[in-house]
Order: structure tokens, then C-alpha cells, then sequence
């Protein structure tokens, strides 16, 4: 795979990604420190996700949509978290200015069609498709159309549906695919 000229897996060197997630804490400032110690941290990209919470999940107080027991977030509305935990869109144009400045790669995790459309207007260099979006197979093969590398979580998915959204990306174009064998429990255990 390579992104953005750079060569990874085989014998290249491991290519890290610091995934910036909602530790912004809705700060703009906070934002840009992290991207500085992603980049002083050796990381080599930083990873966003690029949701809105209308584009996520329902504003309903219904069950379904409440956080359920043993978390940190128990019984909680899942649009009032995803409010919480977004990147406002309009950071990440100059988030991914900063950076360029730093010479670290930026890209996302886009949960709709909106949001790769957006993310196509400001060029990341590559997609990551969410652990919890495998099953979302339009979505795959619509961000494979945009001929980016896309690196794929599989921490929730079964073969089957592993096999399904390989083949969906493979559809849709894509000729770079990396799987991620990765935890998606939030916070994890310690035993995960």
C-alpha cells in the first residue's frame, strides 16, 4: 500500500497512525496540539472521524438509542455522545493545513456518503473504514470508487462479513485494501 508516496507493509517500515478520536475535547486549540504530538510522537498520520451526529445515529430517547450499562457513558443519548465526540467539519480543513506544515499525513473514517463526498474536497490521502461500518458495504464500495488506499477494521466482523466488504471495496475499484485486526470495545479492557 502506499499513501501519500509512502510504501508500507512488507520489509518498509511500520507506518503509525495516532487516532485523534473526540480527545479534542471540542477545542480547536486542543485539536492542533494533538497533531503536534502525534507528529513528535513518531506517529507518521492522524487519523479524524467525519460523522455529524444527525448522519450517525437518531436524537430519540427511545432504549435503542440509549448507551446501555458498563461503560462510561451509561445511559446516555447516542446523539447527545456523538454531538460531544465529532470533529466539527470546518476544523478539518486547517487541521489538515497544520498537518501538511508538519509533514504527516492526515485522513478519516467517514460513517456516510456525505462525509466522503466532504472528505474528497479536501484530499486525504486515504480512507479508514470503522470496525462498527464493515457491514455498511454501499458505503465501502463508494469510497473504493474515489481510487484511494483503504484500510479496513474488522474488530466486529465475522469472515463472512469481512469477505463481503473486501469484495464490495474490490467492486467498487479498489486497489490498495489493508485489514485491521483491531479492539472495538470503548474503553477497552485491559484483557482485550
Amino acid at each position: 500500500m502506499n499513501i501519500n508516496g509512502r510504501e508500507i507493509g512488507g520489509t518498509n517500515p511500520v507506518y503509525i497512525v495516532a487516532e485523534m478520536s473526540a480527545n479534542h475535547n471540542q477545542e480547536f486549540d486542543k485539536a492542533v496540539e494533538l497533531v503536534h504530538a502525534a507528529k513528535k510522537a513518531g506517529a507518521d498520520a492522524v487519523k479524524l472521524q467525519t460523522y455529524t451526529p444527525d448522519t450517525i445515529t437518531l436524537d430519540s430517547n427511545k432504549e435503542d438509542f440509549l448507551i446501555g450499562e458498563g461503560t462510561l457513558w451509561s445511559g446516555r443519548r447516542l446523539h447527545e455522545l456523538y454531538a460531544e465526540a465529532s470533529t466539527p467539519w470546518e476544523w478539518m480543513p486547517r487541521l489538515i493545513d497544520v498537518a501538511h506544515e508538519l509533514a504527516i499525513d492526515m485522513f478519516s473514517s467517514p460513517f456516510d456518503p456525505t462525509a466522503v463526498d466532504f472528505l474528497e474536497t479536501i484530499d486525504v490521502p486515504a480512507y479508514k473504514i470503522a470496525s462498527f461500518e464493515i457491514v455498511d458495504t454501499p458505503l465501502i464500495e463508494y469510497v473504493a470508487g474515489k481510487g484511494k488506499p483503504m484500510i479496513m477494521s474488522t474488530g466486529m466482523a465475522t469472515l463472512s462479513e469481512i469477505e463481503d466488504a473486501v469484495t464490495a471495496a474490490l467492486r467498487g475499484g479498489a486497489e490498495q485494501i489493508s485489514l485491521l485486526k483491531c479492539c472495538s470495545a470503548y474503553p477497552a479492557p485491559m484483557s482485550e
